[in-house]
């Protein structure tokens, strides 16, 4: 058995070993049950060195095994605390805020004596409801993890259904006069960047987008953009507005451009609405649209006029984020480690890489190489200046 596992496998006779005992025992009552204690091929105090070694490095794990010592204090002996290494049981409150079954309290060591935990049915339902919401931004390790707890909670307790692909309630805001079409949806796809100045849009953007939006009016603005930098009289039947990385955006049809577009509100400017019939509406949002499924789609680095561009990225050893941005790209032949993505803002992709600290690195193309390159020596001139 190779070494980790030799360790995994002590560590867990050891626990299994101290679990069902009332009292303490001395190493020499545990022994028998835990092999690797008891093998003849070992000297005594190597067995004893093994031992205080597991018990340290359990503990560091949060598994509160005591040593107690006995009446005679010649002797020692070893215990787990079962009030820190059980949950407290959970139960369903009963009418009248009672405590439903709990299990009878026997002595200081069974693990019957732990406290329990009262959950009133309307708290089952908030729980429910968050992991919803939890699942509902769309990262595959948050997912993972809020189901897996769902599934735990259910042994002990008369959980709501739970379907984790529904959408979670409550998630939009809308305005009264608005369709749901036309809500207004917040939607996380990235850690949140600090607020700066320049990503406000104009006081008067949101107002007439809202007009807009609630009496279905074209809007026309001026709008600059990051591709061509240069600004552009645009005019576009709005759809919706979502927030996506620390950006409002826009989503509707480009009426030069006879195409679905989403515009940055930050650069929009001077927004007019379609003065003609104002009580009558210029368009229809499309039956098949669905604003959710659209931003949810979407990260700032798929924004944008540009065609895709395919990329190739490596992922040196990925945890936590990184390991979930992975799962965003298409596994590449032969490359358990590279993972392909599509494009459409250079700066911004290798913006998003540069954000998991070295655990994402582009290979393809060159451009997006160079151009990770130079945000690299940029970030590190900022930082080096920073500490002169």
């Amino acid at each position: 058995m190779p070494p980790r596992a030799s360790k995994l496998q002590r560590w867990t006779d050891l626990i299994a070993a101290l679990l069902p005992r009332r009292y303490p025992a001395t190493f020499e009552e545990i022994a028998p049950s835990v092999p690797a204690y008891c093998s003849e091929a070992t000297h005594h105090g190597a067995r004893m060195r093994m031992f205080e070694r597991d018990k340290d490095e359990l503990r560091s794990f949060g598994i509160a095994i005591e040593t107690v010592a006995f009446d005679d204090g010649e002797a020692v002996g070893y215990r787990l605390d079962t009030k820190g290494f059980y949950l407290p049981y959970l139960s369903l409150a009963a009418r009248g805020g009672k405590a439903g079954s709990t299990p009878k309290k026997q002595d200081k060591y069974g693990f019957r004596a732990l406290a329990s935990l009262m959950f009133e049915p309307d708290e089952l339902s908030v729980i429910v409801e968050a992991a919803k919401r939890v699942v509902a931004l769309g990262d595959p390790v948050l997912t993972e993890e809020a189901q897996s707890a769902i599934k735990k909670l259910s042994f002990d307790l008369p959980l709501p259904e739970f379907d984790s692909s529904a959408d979670a309630p409550n998630m939009m805001a809308k305005s009264q006069s608005m369709p749901m079409a036309s809500s207004i949806l917040l939607e996380r796809s990235a850690p949140y960047p600090s607020p700066r100045a320049h990503f406000i849009p104009a006081p008067d953007v949101f107002t007439a987008l809202n007009d807009a939006l609630a009496r279905r009016k074209s809007v026309t603005f001026d709008y600059h953009g990051m591709a061509t930098n240069s600004t552009a009289r645009r005019t576009v039947e709005a759809y919706g507005l979502f927030f996506l990385s620390a950006h409002w955006y826009v989503t509707g049809r480009d009426t030069d451009k006879d195409e679905l577009r989403n515009f940055r509100l930050n650069r929009m400017r001077n927004i007019e609405l379609n003065p003609a019939r104002s009580q009558t509406a210029d368009y229809e949002i499309p039956a098949g649209f669905n604003l959710r499924g659209h931003a949810k789609s979407r990260h700032a680095w798929e924004i944008g006029g540009g065609v895709h561009e395919n990329a190739i990225v490596e992922f040196l050893n990925p945890a936590g984020a990184a390991k979930a941005a992975a799962r965003l790209g298409v596994a590449v032949d032969g490359a358990t480690d590279r993972r392909r993505f599509q494009f459409r803002r250079m700066d911004s992709f290798a913006r998003w890489l540069l954000s998991f600290g070295g655990e994402a690195v582009p290979v393809e193309p060159p451009a997006l190489v160079e151009e990770f390159q130079r945000q690299v020596r940029e970030t590190r001139a900022v930082y080096a200046g920073n500490q002169q």
